[in-house]
């Protein structure tokens, strides 16, 4: 456990080899926090891996705590971990929320950085947050999963439903338990219903509520917690500073039916990246365990064994 100031404390650890590559996993949400089968994206032998859950993730503490989380507050953990292990260089490897973290650090300590591996890019503009929630002009997800986008919206009284961001970020800050933690479960599973190619079904039922809480209260309440602040960003930053580690080796991957995190961010983060190599999996969505996204980044991490 690293102290990170206040009341953090952050869980992380390392596994592999103990003179490998140092890499850096940065896990999505914000506030899904880290699981064993993360590390089997990388050869042991060849890496250095160190996993860490963010502020209120994981294993972290305290759980789904907001007190200072932000962006900005985590890109200086990361540094104070980097500190704190003796590593002068690492890879850094993010997907989701964890693709944005990376960029924000990346640009914010470009020298710190071997390369990045990406996957389901989010670049946390308004337009991807819109689509998330289904106030997009176009539909967003609920254009596509629209039973999964009922079941969130209706969880909300009709009168809050103009604006679904807030109502659910008023229960998610809701001290009473019976008031966070059902709106955190009906939160994760909207988002777990549309993040793979064959989705996995409408989830939960009002008896099956506490079996998805698992972690869900951290998930809902600190995604709708940087939401409500656009992501602790200037808007358009990442592409805007994206200058700054043109110069560095990237592989971005992209689910081709990606709906949490639509192929547009990938594509104009790729454009704006010469040097990156693009690979669009064409049979997935967003999550990183479908098939061809778990061998699309086994591949990047391979590859990356010639950059040091």
């Amino acid at each position: 456990m690293l102290d990170a100031g206040g009341p953090h404390r952050l869980y992380w650890e390392q596994s592999g080899n103990p003179n490998g590559v140092p890499l850096i996993f940065l896990h999505g949400g914000p506030g899904a926090g880290t699981a064993p089968a993360y590390r089997r994206f990388f050869d042991p032998t060849h890496y250095r891996i160190i996993l860490f859950d963010q502020r209120g993730a994981g294993r972290s503490t305290p759980e789904a705590d907001l007190t200072d989380n932000s962006t900005a507050h985590l890109i200086a953990d990361i540094e104070k971990l980097r500190a704190h292990l003796g590593v002068s260089r690492w890879i850094v490897f993010g997907g989701s929320w964890g693709s944005t973290l990376a960029l924000a650090y990346g640009q914010a300590h470009p020298d710190a950085c071997v390369g990045f591996i990406l996957r389901g890019v989010f670049l946390f503009t308004a337009p991807e947050v819109s689509w998330f929630l289904g106030s997009h002009p176009d539909g967003g997800m609920a254009r596509f999963f629209p039973e999964a986008h009922r079941a969130f919206a209706h969880f909300i009284p009709a009168a809050e439903r103009e604006d679904l961001l807030g109502a659910y970020y008023r229960r998610l800050v809701d001290p009473d338990p019976a008031i966070h933690r059902s709106a955190a479960a009906v939160w994760c599973a909207y988002e777990n219903a549309c993040s793979r190619l064959i989705p996995a079904g409408l989830k939960p039922t009002r008896g099956e509520r506490d079996t998805y809480y698992n972690g869900a209260l951290a998930m809902a309440r600190i995604e709708a917690h940087f939401m409500v602040h656009q992501g602790f960003m200037r808007p358009n930053q990442l592409l805007d500073g994206i200058a700054v580690l043109t110069d560095h080796p990237a592989v971005i991957i992209q689910g081709r039916y990606d709906m949490v995190c639509p192929i547009a961010a990938a594509d104009a983060l790729a454009r704006a990246w010469p040097g990156a190599q693009y690979r669009i999996v064409p049979d997935a969505g967003h999550s990183s365990m479908e098939p061809g996204i778990r061998a699309a980044l086994v591949r990047a991490t391979e590859d990356f064994k010639n950059y040091r």
